[in-house]
């Protein structure tokens, strides 16, 4: 496809450069560039563009000016541009329409990457965070995500995005069998340079529409990864995914409870093996019943149930005194098998229990409409 451009950039340098590079990228052709946003809007209708590239770092209010453009130009994608990624414009930014974003300066091959990238996710507008959280460990958390984040791309067709955050033991490299160049080490310690296309690279493609982003390396690291950056980084990817699935450590640790914070959705996940279960479920939940909307945001998982069917769901629900109460049945040689092939339980035996019950969990989140963080 070829892209006819228009450039809106207030600095004068900055347009000679950002012209430079447009002119010399393949399939692009800069039909007009403006330094002031109503010149482009009153004449830009002439060159008949189908992208538009608009600086946003002066603009008083970015909603309205990307709604003037989106509205001005229909058959256009429109590609905000700003000095550096600010996570409190995005959700402006998607909800206005705009197709991506782009950190300035580019080089030509960011911006080949972000058309790819964004005619293939878009900015999402609607995109939920859910964080797994087992309160001991040994709950069968990363099997449970890999499995749930291919069914979701399935079933939605939309990107998918998983986030190992187990940042001393995390398992997703070794059950992707994976040994990646970028981590989420990196991603934290480049947060400041990053956007959502550069951001996107660090993940690793698994199948179509689902991506991963591996712990770090070494457990060691695990000290060097920022909160702050985490939480920019996770903000970066809502952008990207409509889905973000985040395994976070066993236990109350600091970026257990700030991506739990930072998440729509938190489920707690531990596997059926003798009674302490139960109360360790309830003891976290305690925990958690300090938000004051923690019913709607706070769920249960519990696998390797067996028998796994409504009368042991309504039995758990009941001993740990929570409704909200999915239960996943106990395969474990069917998921071993499928791990050891490569390749996941749902595609290794897409008509199993296991298959069914992960299929009816994305069901679920999928059609769940309430998504309420705190402020």
């Amino acid at each position: 496809m070829e892209y006819r451009v228009i450039l809106v950039e207030s600095n004068r340098l900055m347009l000679e450069r950002l012209s430079s590079v447009i002119r010399n990228t393949k399939d692009f052709e800069l039909v007009a560039r403006y330094q002031q946003a109503g010149d482009a809007l009153g004449q830009g209708a002439m060159f008949k563009p189908n992208m538009i590239l608009v600086d946003i770092d002066e603009s008083d209010n970015v909603t309205s000016l990307i709604e003037e453009f989106t509205t001005t130009f229909k058959d256009a994608s429109v590609i905000c541009l700003s000095a550096k990624w600010a996570p409190s414009d995005s959700e402006a930014m998607a909800g206005a329409g705009a197709r991506g974003f782009l950190i300035k300066p580019f080089t030509s091959e960011e911006l080949q990457e972000a058309v790819k990238t964004f005619e293939r996710t878009g900015m999402s507008a609607g995109s939920n965070v859910i964080a797994f959280f087992s309160p001991k460990g040994k709950s069968g958390k990363t099997t449970l995500i890999a499995n749930l984040g291919m069914a979701l791309a399935q079933k939605t067709g939309q990107q998918v995005g998983v986030i190992d955050a187990d940042l001393q033991f995390g398992d997703m490299s070794v059950f992707f069998n994976l040994a990646p160049k970028t981590t989420l080490m990196e991603a934290v310690r480049d947060i400041n340079f990053l956007s959502p296309v550069t951001l996107n690279s660090y993940f690793l493609p698994i199948a179509e529409n689902l991506r991963v982003l591996c712990g770090t390396r070494r457990p060691e690291y695990a000290e060097m990864v920022d909160i702050n950056a985490f939480t920019e980084v996770v903000s970066m990817a809502r952008s990207i995914y409509r889905y973000v699935l985040i395994d976070i450590p066993s236990g109350f640790t600091p970026i257990s409870i700030a991506t739990a914070e930072t998440s729509d959705i938190t489920y707690l996940v531990s596997m059926i093996s003798g009674t302490f279960e139960i109360q360790h479920m309830k003891r976290a939940l305690d925990i958690f019943k300090a938000w004051p909307n923690y019913q709607q945001r706070v769920k249960t998982i519990f696998t390797r149930v067996e028998p796994c069917d409504v009368n042991e769901r309504n039995k758990l629900a009941e001993a740990l005194e929570y409704s909200s109460v999915s239960i996943i049945p106990n395969e474990y040689m069917l998921v071993s098998s499928a791990a050891n092939n490569g390749q996941m339980a749902i595609l290794e035996q897409p008509d199993s229990k296991f298959a069914n019950f992960i299929n009816q969990l994305a069901d679920e989140i999928i059609g769940s409409k309430s998504h309420v963080r705190l402020g």
